[in-house]
């Protein structure tokens, strides 16, 4: 698949851009695991403009990472374009526009899926950023407001019209937020258009290598993008890769240990221990590796509590302690 001159392979699998998620160095480390292409938090149009720090810290790319793309968000064409500028000077090999965020503080007021209510506009901004770079740009949408409202065949079309150099499509509508299951025969609708001939990302419950395959077999898309399978999880890119080409790959506790103390470490660094810790409580949340462990709870508490890096990683040594006791998975010490 390619966007623009950007080779990504045939079957790529990208990193979804994830609010608070898809720092540096959670992109690096799934970079590393085997994701084909990264994508940035999404960075507010408005706040890029203000020249806001904790915003502007977000066009940070490491080389080792790349290809990279900045995503970016806003409801109003002039602060989009002027965005977007300010973005191919951090020299992203892409620029995505987030059309698909379904939260109440970004669609409520217009932006991220939001515009989904607005398409002219949507549509205006688009081929304006577009003319304003140099660089591809793609867009990140969700197949509709609503259920009575689906309109990603047609809107992929008036997208691609506009200069976009790929479309991602989240098979949810805006309605749905994140529940339901995602509309994977949407997304082959959209993929089976003879008019389309930009490539089609699908997003949406991929968790597993299996998915994966069949995203790219039965609904024909030619890439896909991993989000919320990812955090506390970097090492699922190397378990989907390792499915793709016909492999089987299981990371060790060891391993996962490892990447969770390295992302601990690097948050740490990054901001601050305090501030740091806070950052990974959603990684650490969410992280299968703690998943089927019996009578865990009080642990897991003390976890999600520890405020420096001593505690925190006092509680993952007598949890690897534990698991090793128990044959060396969560599942085993059941």
């Amino acid at each position: 698949m390619k966007i623009g001159n950007i080779d990504l392979g045939p079957r790529p699998v990208a990193l979804a851009p994830m609010e608070d998620v898809t720092d540096p160095s959670f992109r690096l480390i799934c970079k590393e695991q085997g994701a084909d292409m990264t994508y940035t938090e999404f960075v507010s149009a408005d706040a890029l403009i203000r020249n806001i720090a904790a915003t502007t810290r977000k066009l940070h790319i490491d080389d080792r990472e790349r290809p990279t793309a900045i995503q970016i968000y806003g409801r109003e064409v002039e602060p989009m374009v002027e965005a977007a500028r300010i973005v191919a000077e951090a020299k992203p090999d892409i620029l995505d526009i987030n059309f698909g965020c379904p939260v109440k503080k970004v669609a409520g007021k217009g932006a991220g899926a939001g515009m989904l209510r607005d398409i002219p506009k949507m549509l205006e901004i688009t081929r304006a950023v577009v003319r304003a770079v140099d660089i591809p740009v793609t867009v990140k949408t969700r197949t509709g407001w609503d259920h009575e409202n689906r309109i990603i065949v047609d809107l992929a079309e008036q997208l691609q019209d506009c200069g976009i150099a790929a479309l991602t499509v989240h098979g949810r509508t805006r309605s749905q937020m994140y529940t339901g299951r995602a509309d994977w025969e949407m997304i082959a609708r959209v993929k089976e258009n003879p008019r389309l001939t930009i490539p089609v990302i699908g997003n949406g419950d991929l968790t597993t290598g299996a998915d994966v395959e069949e995203a790219f077999s039965r609904y024909g898309v030619d890439g896909v993008m991993v989000g919320r399978a990812s955090i506390g999880a970097p090492w699922v890119f190397r378990e989907i890769k390792s499915h793709l080409a016909g492999n089987i790959y299981t990371p060790s506790p060891a391993e996962m240990f490892a990447l969770i103390r390295r992302q601990i470490r690097e948050s740490i660094d990054r901001i601050d221990e305090y501030r740091g810790i806070l950052h990974i409580r959603r990684h650490l949340a969410a992280s299968p590796l703690f998943k089927g462990i019996p009578h865990f709870r009080d642990t897991r508490v003390e976890m999600l509590r520890a405020d420096t890096f001593a505690h925190l990683d006092d509680v993952l040594n007598r949890v690897e302690v534990l698991l090793g006791e128990n044959g060396g998975s969560p599942l085993a010490a059941q």
